[in-house]
C-alpha cells in the first residue's frame, strides 16, 4: 500500500489510539489492579512494537511515525505509571 507521509503517520496515531483503548479496558478487569496491569500491558506493547519494527525494517528517528516511535511512547507511559503511583512496585 503506498500512502503518503502524512496518511502514514496518522495510520500509526489511528493504531496506537485503539490499542490503548484496548490495553486500558484489559487493565481494568486485571486481578493485579489497574496501575501494574496497564504497565505490564504497557511493556508487553512496547516489546512487541520492538519487535515488529525489526522485522519491518523501520528506520529509528525517521521523518514519519513507525512502530519505534510506539515503543517509546509505550515505554514512556510505563515509566510514567511507575513515577506517579505509588502503589505500583518497581
Amino acid at each position: 500500500m503506498n500512502l503518503t507521509r502524512e496518511a502514514k503517520s496518522i495510520h500509526v496515531v489511528v493504531r496506537f489510539c485503539l490499542r490503548m483503548a484496548i490495553l486500558v479496558i484489559f487493565a481494568a478487569f486485571g486481578s493485579i489492579g489497574f496501575g501494574r496491569s496497564l504497565r505490564a500491558l504497557l511493556c508487553m506493547s512496547a516489546a512487541l512494537c520492538a519487535v515488529l519494527a525489526v522485522v519491518k525494517r523501520d528506520v529509528p528517528l525517521d521523518s514519519v511515525l513507525n512502530h519505534w516511535d510506539e515503543a517509546i511512547t509505550y515505554a514512556a507511559l510505563a515509566c510514567l505509571i511507575v513515577a506517579f503511583d505509588t502503589h505500583v512496585p518497581v
